[in-house]
């Protein structure tokens, strides 16, 4: 895998008439702007996308959309959704509509991947959960949809044994954590540079997540139409998202 550094452009886009609206909002923890995207997984579909139906890799949220739009839905939020190769093949355990399509890897590897421990974020039917990964192999849930990545931010409410408080290896962050009962998934990306062990804590102390697991780091881009943003950059691997239907009601409604 490599982490590549990117200039991100924005570009301001309007939600789709009808359409359901992920909550994406700014915050500031220990002096760190983020931006949190809250996902109720009872009212929002979430999933993850890699390739189209001849087998395209979609590479960004663009193309995603577009492919959506044809078939009358439309994305309502996304985010790069885990590593990938340098051909932007995953990392890892990869799910995708309930098959496996790159399997589990448990072994020592390099890179932050490598930093074990590491984990899964899994999606099943109106709930997910970040796992450990030696805990996932050993008792799999049936994920609808599943990406692995690493390194886990919080084990069951601990920071991970290797951050060290005050590290100066600070880069831009995206990650997610879940809520414990697996109804609410928290989606971050930072805004200005931040080490391993302040963004764990931001999900920890703000977000109250007992487990959460990083996503990657300069590659980390954001779609939210709610707050009209759009991160543009090089090929991604896999996204993950909402989508709903274009002529949808919203979910609260």
């Amino acid at each position: 895998m490599r982490f590549l550094l990117i200039i991100l452009a924005l570009s301001i886009l309007p939600v789709a008439a009808g359409a359901s609206a992920v909550n994406c909002e700014s915050l500031t923890e220990k002096g760190v702007r983020y931006t949190v995207c809250e996902v109720d997984l009872t009212q929002e579909e979430l999933r993850l996308w890699h390739r189209d139906a001849s087998g395209t890799i979609y590479g960004n949220f663009d193309r995603l959309e577009e492919t959506l739009r044809a078939e009358g839905r439309t994305l309502t939020f996304a985010m790069n959704g885990g590593m990938y190769q340098p051909d932007r093949s995953a990392v890892g355990l990869y799910v995708e509509d309930g098959q496996e399509l790159a399997h589990v890897i448990t072994r020592d590897t390099s890179g932050n991947f490598g930093l074990l421990p590491n984990g899964v974020f899994c999606i099943e039917e109106n709930s997910a959960a970040v796992i450990e990964t030696k805990r996932f192999a050993a008792n799999p849930p049936p994920c609808l949809y599943a990406s692995q990545s690493g390194p886990m931010l919080l084990i069951d409410g601990k920071v991970h044994p290797e951050f060290t408080e005050g590290s100066d290896s600070r880069y831009i962050r995206n990650g997610v954590g879940v809520n414990e009962e697996g109804t609410t998934a928290y989606f971050v990306v930072s805004s200005d540079l931040v080490n391993f062990y302040d963004f764990a804590t931001m999900f920890r102390d703000r977000l109250n997540t007992p487990n959460a697991l990083y996503i990657d780091g300069n590659v980390s881009r954001l779609y939210a139409p709610s707050i009209g943003r759009s991160d543009f950059g090089p090929t991604m691997g896999p996204i993950v998202g909402t989508v709903a239907d274009i002529d949808a009601p919203p979910a609260d409604g």
